[in-house]
């Protein structure tokens, strides 16, 4: 599986964006420059019908650099979930501004800390003289400072439905969450009777959190092994420059086994990923299957190279002088985002019609 010569050119113009603006500061040129926003969104919304694998190495760079830009939430998950309504009207209407990143998107969808359909208890009833009033809690919300479009998923009569529901309207609210991760914002939103507005058919929307939630795990796994490749780049060069006695401990044979095992690691995550990115790309029916192997894969690996990068750094790996904390912390998070390694280790063996233990 290779990427394309335009890919690798998505992939070093990515690179430059992210060197020259830092932090949060990233998102304007990246969406103006690069068109990130807009790299699946279909043309005719104003994207550039791109696939999967385009979002495998944008995320893998966001991922190097441990960028807080909303991409994830709002491209991938945001994007994902209305395009699977196939409500034309309302991608017509909400995703041109995605496509652009002038508008950014949230989709609220866990409870209880499950993304699993069955943990959706949020409720929608008819409200008489039209349209649907909303009530429920979501967690995990990936978060922005400025929502504009929010979609939400709650149960009906007729099951699993998303709504289309305003940010600030009455009855919504959004509480800011405290994380390990500082980098990845998350919010919970709490609905007492608020406006919706259904988006596709009434009870599909639990097929298409299904779709989103994949491709989420798609492009998760492949920021997971863009970090754990840096967190390994990063522990190589210290291990060369740092000398103890007498000699840099990068040649001391302990040493290097521990390095060549996250080598096998850091591979083993990008082979995963980019799996997962093909099969959503040329083979749907795959997709549930490699993105849960992806996912899981790719937190595991993250969280142990992470985990070396502390440990072979020594004492400065866990000061804020360095940036080996923050790999480790967002390797804690993302692990457990969308479902932790077991969850889709379960899905797996469900998928193949085998127990899970």
């Amino acid at each position: 599986m290779r990427l394309t010569r335009e890919q690798e050119q998505l992939r070093s113009a990515v690179r430059t964006v992210l060197t020259k603006h830092q932090d949060a500061a990233a998102w304007a040129p990246l969406t103006a420059q690069v068109g990130a926003a807009a790299l699946t969104v279909p043309e005719e919304y104003g994207g550039l019908g791109g696939g999967a694998r385009d979002v495998h190495v944008l995320m893998e760079e966001l991922g190097r650099c441990l960028s807080p830009v909303p991409y994830l939430g709002s491209a991938v998950l945001t994007a994902g979930a209305l395009l699977a309504t196939g409500d034309r009207a309302a991608c017509g209407r909400l995703l041109p501004g995605l496509a652009e990143g002038t508008s950014v998107g949230a989709l609220a969808w866990a409870e209880d800390g499950s993304w699993d359909g069955a943990a959706v208890r949020a409720e929608a009833n008819p409200r008489p003289g039209g349209g649907w009033l909303i009530s429920g809690a979501k967690e995990h919300v990936l978060d922005w400072p400025d929502i504009g479009v929010l979609l939400v998923a709650a149960r009906t009569a007729a099951g699993i439905s998303l709504f289309e529901v305003a940010p600030g309207a009455a009855g919504v609210r959004r509480e800011p969450v405290v994380t390990m991760d500082s980098t990845r914002g998350q919010a919970r939103w709490v609905f007492a009777g608020a406006e919706g507005r259904l988006l596709g058919a009434d009870g599909d929307g639990g097929r298409c959190l299904e779709r989103a939630g994949d491709l989420a795990c798609a492009a998760l796994a492949a920021e997971q092994a863009g970090a754990a490749g840096r967190c390994l780049e990063l522990t190589v060069a210290y291990a060369r420059d740092r000398v103890q006695f007498g000699r840099p401990i990068g040649s001391f044979q302990a040493v290097k086994h521990r390095l060549a095992d996250a080598y096998v690691l850091v591979e083993s995550a990008r082979s995963a990923a980019l799996g997962a990115a093909y099969a959503a790309d040329t083979e749907p029916d795959a997709l549930p299957r490699a993105a849960a192997v992806a996912k899981s894969v790719c937190s595991e690996a993250f969280s142990a190279v992470a985990g070396e990068m502390i440990q072979l750094h020594g004492g400065i790996g866990i000061t804020w002088e360095h940036d080996a904390h923050r790999y480790f912390k967002r390797a804690h998070g993302a692990g457990e985002l969308f479902g932790a390694p077991a969850h889709h280790r379960a899905r797996l063996a469900a998928g193949l019609g085998l127990p899970a233990h």
